[in-house]
């Protein structure tokens, strides 16, 4: 549970007013002093995160939000943190201050939340110092349209009970989302061609190549890792043809030079853009590459936040790539981290990381965001297959996909 990546827990945000006990309850649910508690309004700024396990949904992210009612110029910019908190929340939990009832700021919040289609779960606080009614608790109930739950999170009362409602409305994705497992079968035999360079993170291998090889043992077949100079000699050695090569997507051109056309290649970053995202929509953002323009402006997008390496793929080869095909300048403009911007309408196109670092809701809303602005996206992997020239080969096993980069 400790190793599970973030990126792979269901996010549970806990939403409300200032002082409404969110942080105490977050506390009490994790059974740990994991947020600041004090009497004094707004003591939460940023979201706070808490990894844990809640049974039997598994490993899990509590995250603390700002009050939703935090007051003046520096107050506004946390409650917009709070709501973008939305974007990558799978399970809500609305707190109600119980010693002073239910006002418009949950009304709001709540309204949002369904917007987003998220499940919600409602609790009324401070349950050991209200002195609210019944009438009055189902009046909220009715008027909310959601069933209260009572907890106090100081002295720890009606926390199990929570807990069960949360178990309950947890979100289960029934389409078993696998890296690669629906591509091969017990018994096969996957190359992964992992560069080692001085990009890569010292003694250890990034999340997507850790995952994808658990992926492959979970599904019964064998992994067989190597490095892009001594693939061509991996496949004469191993007695048995490749179900699939799986490649970094920086040595997508030698990987496929030296792979046989027989054996189906792709890259890490096009099974994440499945995985995490929406590849059909990201191969529709990459043919927008040839209406760019010089001049247009184009924002390059990231997940989380990392050193820069002098020959950076965000900062520098992309940009170097779009350039020569648009044979004239572009104006590239960056963002990292688990905030996306608001003000997508200045820009042509928009090229993202392949989103290792974030959960598939998280990735899902800026996909479907850029879709509604009439914005292209596109991510790392697809658009080097693209510029490469290998893009028909990287998406041969994935048939509607094909079709979409085949249409005029």
């Amino acid at each position: 549970m400790n190793t599970t990546p973030t990126s792979s827990r269901i996010h549970i945000a806990i939403f409300g007013r200032r002082n409404a006990g969110k942080s105490s309850l977050i506390n009490a649910l994790t059974n740990q002093e994991v947020a600041l508690v004090s009497d004094v309004a707004g003591t939460t700024t940023d979201p706070v995160s808490k990894a844990m396990e809640i049974l039997p949904i598994g490993p899990v992210v509590i995250i603390d939000t700002a009050g939703l009612d935090d007051t003046g110029e520096l107050g506004e910019l946390r409650v917009k943190k709070t709501y973008e908190v939305l974007n990558r929340t799978d399970l809500a939990i609305l707190v109600i201050d119980g010693t002073i009832g239910l006002s418009e700021f949950e009304e709001n919040i709540l309204k949002v939340i369904r917007d987003k289609n998220i499940p919600v779960v409602g609790v009324i606080n401070k349950k050991d110092l209200s002195q609210y009614s019944e009438e009055d608790k189902r009046k909220w109930e009715e008027k909310l349209k959601l069933e209260l739950i009572e907890v106090s999170a100081l002295k720890k009362h009606g926390i199990e009970a929570l807990k069960m409602i949360l178990i309950k409305k947890a979100p289960y994705d029934d389409r078993e989302l696998s890296i690669v497992g629906d591509l091969i079968k017990p018994g096969d035999f996957v190359v992964l061609v992992v560069p080692i360079d001085k990009a890569a993170p010292k003694g250890r291998l990034i999340l997507p190549q850790q995952q994808t090889i658990r992926d492959i043992l979970d599904n019964d077949a064998m992994a067989i890792v190597t490095k892009e100079h001594e693939l061509k000699e991996t496949l004469q050695n191993i007695g048995k043809k490749p179900s699939l090569v799986i490649t970094d997507s920086q040595a997508f051109l030698k990987v496929s030079a030296d792979t046989p056309k027989d054996i189906p290649l792709t890259s890490f970053s096009i099974l994440f853009a499945r995985y995490k995202g929406d590849l059909e929509e990201l191969i529709r953002g990459v043919k927008a590459i040839k209406k760019l323009k010089p001049g247009d402006k184009v924002l390059i997008a990231e997940g989380c936040t990392h050193h820069r390496q002098s020959d950076d793929i965000g900062k520098v080869k992309i940009p170097r790539w779009i350039r020569q095909i648009v044979g004239g300048d572009i104006q590239f403009d960056w963002s990292s981290g688990i905030t996306f911007p608001d003000n997508l309408e200045e820009y042509s196109l928009i090229v993202h990381c392949g989103a290792c670092m974030l959960n598939r809701r998280e990735m899902m809303y800026r996909i479907s965001y850029a879709k509604s602005k009439n914005i292209p996206i596109v991510n790392y992997g697809v658009l080097i297959a693209y510029v490469q020239g290998l893009m028909p080969r990287a998406i041969e096993m994935f048939p509607l996909a094909k079709m979409i980069y085949e249409e005029e």
